[in-house]
């Protein structure tokens, strides 16, 4: 009895048209960090369970663990970033900080598969190791808006924050630190729940009354930095660390209007949480309206990890765009290169005897960059103008005897079903100009 076909659940196979979005995607992301100066690195998707262990808080849990032959120990990477920690620990001398690293590949969780989270997924990665500036961080905000732009995005936000405001706010509503960590848990919802929901949380965590609507009034402040710094700094006053966060938050957002971001691309969210346990200062998020898929890309920034491996600190900040959730947002819009082919050209065989001549021609698209299919068997020119349009190729090329003769090719718009006699190499020029 043959296997049934099946895809490990959580995991998902991507044909050719799902891959040339994923791919344009990939290529558009490493374009926009590469201008930046980012340089690629990669990692193995196996490390030692102690590598990750105690690096990603609450969410260990989802670690794929496992014995390998010799009986080690060993899980699936969580992510890009606890493997860059164990790099920068690893090869002191041979990287040269700051240090500015994207990474693209897969990771593995053991998630409730749905809408927007699976167990394999794909994240790319920018961070720059060895640098406290203010500057770092708004750096890594502003290749957002340029990546997201560059995507076709319209319409989104990047949430900023800082950890240390939201530590101040559980000073100012008078909970102690134990309590703390639920306030974060239950702000974090916010935008899933709701005030009223993120209310009912806050008072099983035995919260009065007053902190709790002190509390709700604080998340949902949101808008324009000035106006939310203006606004949050009386809250604070007196309170050291929380006076330190808003300065951070000022110096990150002036540099982001002095790099010419476009201010209606992020905004200051006090709300903003972020789930992982290794973040120190700054943190954003962003998110889009429409289709509601929570948050595109996630990061902040995270002193504390790498001293974790070298034994010595080294802040760092950076950020995981989650190619998974561009994917799908993306093909929900309509955005990207619409197509289901790598194909622009498809040339066809004529007869038997002209087979060579074919040849020869689809070798000079190729050459001029004209991405090109041909047939496989002679004969039949609509069975092969009907492949080449099922496979969604634009144009198909017909070279027979009179136009061998003419030094001319006949050019079909299988879109339109146009078809043009041309010189052959305006024919070449043609199809290759499309693709400049």
């Amino acid at each position: 009895m043959p296997v049934k076909p099946q895809t490990y659940r959580g995991m998902r196979d991507h044909l050719p048209r799902a891959m040339i979005l994923r791919q344009f995607i990939i290529d558009t992301l490493t374009r926009v960090f590469e201008l930046h100066g980012f340089e690629p690195l990669s990692t193995p998707i196996i490390e030692y369970a102690e590598t990750l262990e105690g690096k990603i808080g609450d969410e260990e849990k989802l670690l794929f663990r496992f014995q390998d032959h010799g009986g080690r120990e060993v899980a699936l990477r969580y992510d890009q970033t606890v493997p860059l920690a164990r790099v920068v620990a690893q090869y002191p001398n041979e990287i040269v900080l700051p240090f500015k690293r994207y990474a693209i590949g897969p990771s593995y969780r053991g998630e409730r598969p749905q809408r927007g989270r699976y167990r394999e997924f794909w994240q790319a990665d920018i961070d720059i190791v060895g640098s406290a500036s203010p500057l770092a961080d708004a750096e890594i905000i502003a290749v957002i808006s340029e990546a997201l732009t560059a995507l076709g995005f319209k319409g989104f936000r990047t949430l900023i924050n800082h950890r240390d405001l939201l530590s101040g706010l559980a000073r100012v509503a008078g909970v102690d630190e134990e309590q703390a960590a639920g306030i974060y848990r239950a702000i974090d919802k916010l935008d899933k729940i709701g005030p009223e929901g993120v209310r009912e949380e806050l008072l099983k965590y035995g919260l009065a009354a007053d902190s709790v609507e002190r509390i709700l009034e604080f998340v949902q402040i949101e808008g324009a930095p000035d106006e939310v710094l203006a606004e949050l700094a009386p809250i604070f006053a007196g309170d050291t660390r929380a006076a330190a966060a808003l300065e951070n938050l000022r110096a990150i957002t002036s540099t982001l209007e002095e790099m010419g971001v476009d201010p209606a691309t992020y905004v200051l969210a006090p709300r903003l949480a972020r789930g992982l346990s290794y973040y120190t200062g700054a943190v954003f998020e962003t998110v889009v309206d429409e289709p509601p898929m929570g948050s595109l890309l996630g990061g902040g920034r995270y002193d504390e990890l790498i001293g974790l491996f070298s034994n010595r600190p080294l802040p760092t900040v950076g950020l995981a765009f989650g190619i998974e959730r561009l994917h799908d947002v993306m093909e929900e819009l309509g955005m990207g290169p619409g197509r289901s082919t790598v194909a622009d050209a498809y040339v066809t065989l004529f007869s038997p005897e002209l087979i060579g001549e074919s040849l020869k021609l689809a070798a000079e698209l190729r050459a001029a960059g004209v991405r090109t299919l041909t047939a496989l068997e002679p004969g039949g020119l609509g069975k092969q103008f009907k492949e080449a349009d099922r496979k969604g190729v634009p144009f198909a090329l017909v070279l027979g005897p009179d136009e061998l003769a003419r030094g001319e090719i006949q050019l079909k718009n299988l879109r339109t079903g146009e078809q043009r006699s041309l010189p052959r190499s305006e024919a070449i020029a043609e199809l290759a100009g499309q693709q400049a």
